[in-house]
């Protein structure tokens, strides 16, 4: 009897921690800042964005509203500052991105699908940077001050929404006071280079609001 009694105390209590572990984690998934339908899948969050096919992302990266992914986990919407039309170099160019602040070290993802078309160090520049290009060759993402790649990182890699494409830092010519990375989309024409092609605010497509004028 007492063996008995055991066993279904036993299992009572395997049981309700394994609830609570549910409880936990649905909770901890539908926190989760999204533009659509998130629900649980693995160590990862099934995502679908309006207007999108559903994607897995890592648990903490955020999808705005046009279905791209904020590019560095943990950031948010009101996290973001339109810095594109700011002037840099003493004024003798526009900044043609925005700049997202982050701790160095805090994992960069790619924030749309595409192929690593160029991995290249800019040392008086981007210092670390990515260029990733969309599969139907008509955008370019760009990464850069990265402190590193993330590990495997090669050029003709197929990377997905979410991937890992490096980590937070100020490398190339960025105040070592303020790691962040600059992120720019180009829309690219088909012989375009992947130095190439014209600049498009990336700011009101991750946060769904109207660009500052």
């Amino acid at each position: 009897m007492a063996g008995r009694t055991f066993t279904i105390v036993s299992t009572s209590v395997v049981t309700a921690v394994l609830v609570s572990a549910f409880w936990i984690f649905a909770f901890n998934i539908a926190r989760a800042p999204n533009d659509g339908q998130v629900r649980a899948s693995g160590d990862k969050a099934m995502i679908d964005p309006a207007g999108g096919p559903p994607v897995a992302v890592a648990e903490g990266v955020t999808v705005g509203p046009a279905g791209l992914a904020i590019p560095v986990v943990g950031v948010q919407p009101k996290d973001l500052i339109d810095t594109f039309s700011q002037a840099r170099a003493g004024g003798q160019r526009i900044h043609d991105a925005i700049d997202i602040m982050a701790p160095v070290g805090r994992p960069v993802v790619a924030a749309a699908p595409g192929r690593v078309d160029k991995i290249f160090f800019s040392p008086g520049g981007g210092g670390n940077t990515v260029y990733v290009r969309s599969p139907d060759g008509r955008w370019s993402y760009y990464y850069a001050h990265l402190s590193a790649y993330a590990p495997g990182l090669h050029e003709g890699q197929q990377l997905r929404r979410g991937d890992p494409v490096g980590f937070v830092g100020f490398s190339g010519n960025a105040n070592p006071a303020g790691p962040h990375i600059h992120f720019a989309i180009n829309r690219m024409n088909p012989s375009d280079k992947w130095w190439q092609g014209s600049p498009i605010n990336p700011y009101p497509l991750l946060v769904g609001r109207k660009a500052q004028l």
